[in-house]
């Protein structure tokens, strides 16, 4: 049985010892590994920057000054799996601390072998180069541990013996000297060229009053003759402009005048659109139902009038045979009342005269008016009246 153990990307677990004696050993960043029990062992190396602060004080240039250097160098342990199994090797178990002093002790002796090798003034002056030396010197050193030199920076240089202080003035005192004599001679020439100047200055406001007086009546004999020629120019310009403005207006009036054609054209267009228009309109909403009111009164107005021709020939008919019918009434009622009458008037005729005046008195009463209805060939009517 065994553990299943874990580590984080800023730390290195190694894992040794196995099964069967085996002497292998397993380096693990960022991940897990498998440990047995009683015959694994398992140790934890820091990846994380360290941050060194290397000084040698007191150390002997190649001029013999004595200068005092500090720095600054950020290193960690290296993760390729040789340099790891190297870096284990030399700082496994030991503590932060421990390596950073190993590293520390290297550095400050390859900076104090640099450093004798150099002048104040390199050293001083172009710190940059200094601490690309030393990392350039110490990187295959502390390469050869597991080590990575990540920066390395200079961070201060001084001296007991104000050495530095003293370049410094004299570099001053001898620019503050130059540029003195600098000024000096400065003021010495502007002088000098300032007399030359001023004679030159003479000579040539000399001259210039000279050539300033001719070239003045010069330019008074050129400007009456440029103004004769502009007072023309003018002229000549205000002629064609004027002709050039009446010619743009007429322009400008042809083209109002197509415009108010076009604009009158397109009006007569809508005109007699909207004429068209309305014309369909009134079409649509006044004749057509006219016409349409129009025919139905006709429709109607025929089929009243066939109806009364109908129920005239009805009535007619009906009348006719009314007629008839009565009249064959009237004519038995009278053939009866003639041979009554006939027969009356033969047994008058053997009564007398008194018979006679009985019978005359007996028929005024009877007297009737017949109306008789009869239908002519055209539909009109014609009433016959008999007694």
């Amino acid at each position: 049985m065994g553990n299943c153990l874990t580590v984080g990307p800023n730390e290195a677990l190694v894992v040794s010892g196995a099964c069967c004696g085996s002497d292998v050993k397993t380096y693990v960043v960022g991940g897990w590994a498998w440990a047995w029990w009683l015959i694994s062992d398992t140790q934890r190396i820091t990846l994380e920057i360290m941050t060194l602060q290397p000084r040698c004080e007191d150390v002997e240039t190649a001029e013999g000054v004595a200068i005092t250097v500090t720095g600054v160098a950020q290193v960690k342990v290296m993760t390729e799996p040789d340099l790891l199994a190297v870096a284990c090797e030399q700082f496994l178990g030991k503590s932060v601390m421990d390596i950073k002093a190993v590293v520390l002790q290297t550095l400050e002796g390859h900076l104090r072998s640099i450093l004798g090798t150099l002048t104040v003034e390199q050293i001083y002056q172009d710190r940059d180069q200094f601490a690309k030396l030393v990392r350039e010197v110490a990187a295959p050193d502390v390469g050869r541990m597991g080590i990575e030199i990540l920066s390395f920076t200079i961070k201060d240089v001084y001296d007991k013996l104000d050495y530095l202080s003293s370049l410094g003035k004299t570099q001053t005192a001898a620019v503050q000297r130059d540029a003195d004599i600098g000024v000096a001679e400065a003021e010495r020439d502007a002088g000098i060229r300032e007399a030359e100047c001023k004679k030159e200055m003479m000579d040539v406001k000399f001259l210039a009053d000279t050539k300033m007086a001719d070239s003045k009546r010069e330019l008074e004999l050129q400007k009456a003759a440029f103004n004769q020629e502009v007072n023309t120019k003018k002229a000549e310009a205000q002629l064609a402009y004027e002709l050039q403005a009446a010619k743009e207006q007429q322009k400008i009036r042809l083209e109002e005048i197509e415009i108010q054609v076009v604009q009158r054209k397109k009006q007569i267009t809508i005109e007699e659109k909207e004429i068209s228009r309305t014309d369909k309109e009134l079409i649509a909403t006044v004749k057509r139902p006219a016409e349409a009111e129009a025919f139905k009164m006709q429709q109607l107005a025929e089929g009243q009038k066939m109806k009364k021709v109908l129920i005239a020939q009805a009535e007619a008919e009906k009348i006719r045979k009314i007629g008839e019918a009565e009249a064959t009434s009237i004519e038995a009622v009278g053939k009866a009342e003639a041979e009554k009458m006939r027969l009356k008037a033969e047994a008058y005729h053997h009564y007398g005269e008194a018979a006679k005046t009985a019978l005359v008195l007996e028929a005024l009463p009877k007297v009737t008016v017949h109306c008789v209805w009869a239908v002519a060939q055209n539909g009109s009517i014609i009433l016959k009246l008999a007694c």
